[in-house]
């Protein structure tokens, strides 16, 4: 297995990292690759597939060197860096150092991406400035539109996350990040089940990164700076969740049959305002007519204040007929 070796430094400093770039890298695997692994993933490949291969089809450099950079166990590294960990950049600004990679360094990470030797055809100076470009297509018609809900839902996973390193410590805020990743305690953090040497990361930044896609990876830009990206829970729950019934919606109101769903997991008021575009007042009122009706109870979890169902709330969700559910 592969590990890190982190001091408790590090692990102090270490933060979650909202990264337009990761997300559109993220998109692109799942443009590239053709495979969704859940319904939300599945209707924007099907939306976006067809421009992307066509656009592809007008640029066999191009096409040549995205299956080169995607490998199909190692991701080329210059493609997707770690992010700088000073709070959220502008894309352009995190897309600037991919177009600007030296060829020389290009070429060797490709290797590392094939496991054997580059194609003639990539052996050319502009093929990081080609990649930066796709990922720019990618993002300004793939990505943007949907943007503001992904990043709510990006913001709701990191909330829960840190809520749970409040109360559960590293181990539970680390649980189900992704497969291969585990906290092996006495300050080392398995990243992968690939046999790699560890890496003695004790003196950097560590930053872990949510997207909203379905496939994850690791990152570090040397000696400073390492990153595992990984698909935040909020879209995958948000998947897999019943659709509000039309009876319950009918009987609570749209907004709180809606919360009322999303609380079959404890969550914060901060993180339901996020998954539901509901203000914060609004959230707030739905909450308390639903704690007035024992439906759902709260709890404190370090600073946040978490809301689950109780129950009651159970039974009344479990009672809705299935062929009664609205979107």
């Amino acid at each position: 297995m592969g590990w890190w070796k982190v001091s408790a430094d590090t692990l102090a400093a270490s933060r979650f990292v909202i990264s337009p770039l990761a997300e559109t890298t993220a998109s692109l695997i799942t443009l590239q690759r053709g495979t969704a692994a859940h319904p939300g993933d599945r209707t924007w490949l099907d939306a976006h597939r067809p421009a992307y291969r066509e656009h592809l089809a007008g640029d066999p450099i191009t096409a040549l060197a995205v299956r080169a950079a995607l490998g199909r166990r190692w991701i080329a590294d210059f493609l997707a860096p770690a992010p700088l960990g000073e709070g959220e950049q502008p894309f352009s600004e995190e897309l600037a150092p991919i177009r600007d990679t030296d060829p020389a360094h290009v070429l060797a990470d490709l290797e590392i991406s094939l496991a054997g030797q580059v194609p003639a055809l990539l052996r050319r100076p502009d093929v990081a400035p080609r990649l930066a470009g796709l990922l720019q297509w990618v993002w300004t018609d793939c990505v943007l539109p949907y943007w503001p809900r992904r990043r709510r839902i990006i913001e709701a996973d990191i909330l829960a996350r840190s809520a749970r390193l409040g109360y559960g410590g590293l181990t539970a805020a680390l649980d189900g990040l992704r497969p291969g990743i585990h906290w092996l305690g006495n300050g080392r953090l398995q990243i992968n089940a690939h046999n790699y040497p560890p890496q003695d990361i004790s003196t950097a930044q560590l930053m872990f990164v949510p997207i909203t896609t379905s496939r994850g990876w690791v990152s570090w830009s040397e000696p400073h700076r390492y990153a595992l990206t990984y698909p935040c829970a909020g879209v995958l729950a948000e998947a897999r969740q019943a659709p509000v019934p039309a009876p319950l919606t009918a009987l609570l109101g749209p907004g709180r049959a809606r919360i009322l769903i999303l609380l079959d997991t404890p969550k914060s008021t901060t993180q339901l305002v996020a998954l539901t575009g509901l203000g914060l007042g609004s959230a707030g009122r739905h909450l308390k007519i639903l704690l007035d009706a024992g439906l759902v109870q709260r709890r404190r979890a370090g600073r946040s204040v978490l809301y689950s169902r109780t129950q009651p709330g159970n039974t009344l969700v479990d009672a809705q007929p299935v062929t009664s559910r609205t979107g």
